[in-house]
């Protein structure tokens, strides 16, 4: 999402059909070209932290469409200059097991 277009994810997001199941992760840079339209289907699949999403963060995300949210995983390291581990980036995040173990 750093150079990229966001109306394909839109689209994309749109039509994942009810009942999948969603994984999602940002290494680099995910948040730029993030809208509000985008960020409201990501949260529709259970996210939290969408919304707080910020320049070089980290970030996994395991949640689904027609989830309740109790079901979902998510974590984030945020870009802090004082504590990151890479220099321009923070400590990777990695899902440990913790996958949703339904979907409504």
């Amino acid at each position: 999402m750093y150079s990229g277009k966001v109306e394909p994810l839109i689209e994309f997001l749109k039509n994942i059909e009810t009942g999948s199941l969603v994984l999602m992760a940002v290494y680099d840079e995910g948040s730029r070209n993030l809208n509000d339209e985008a960020k409201k289907l990501i949260a529709d699949l259970g996210s939290s932290m969408i919304q707080t999403l910020g320049y070089r963060d980290n970030w996994v995300f395991a949640g689904g469409k027609g989830s309740s949210g109790k079901g979902t995983f998510e974590k984030n390291a945020k870009n802090d200059k004082s504590t990151n581990k890479y220099e321009e980036w923070p400590e990777m995040v990695e899902v440990e097991g913790c996958i949703p173990t339904y979907i409504e």
